[in-house]
């Protein structure tokens, strides 16, 4: 008889919950970074051309997609942020 109920238990506390658990996942999704609009690297200045056989290097910093020509400028790209920013509103004039 025990076993009866704690498996009417499970069953209602598992109808009850589960449809709750999608909503839970939905806030946990990562926002979309702000697109990186410009066509070259800012450290090197050579051209991202996507199509060729080197694809640039994308990563994510606060909220913005950065693409660098290479990873090799990875190490000085921090300096280079507020000039990306700079150049993207620019751009947008």
């Amino acid at each position: 008889m025990k076993l009866i109920k704690r498996a009417a238990t499970l069953l209602i506390a598992t109808t009850l919950i589960l449809p709750f658990a999608g909503f839970a996942a939905d806030g946990n999704k990562a926002e979309k970074p702000k697109p990186y609009t410009l066509k070259k690297c800012m450290v090197s200045g050579d051209d991202l051309d996507e199509t060729g056989d080197m694809k640039p290097y994308v990563f994510t910093h606060q909220g913005h997609e950065i693409k660098l020509c290479c990873e090799a400028c990875l190490k000085d790209s921090a300096k280079y942020i507020k000039k990306i920013e700079e150049a993207e509103a620019k751009a947008k004039k």
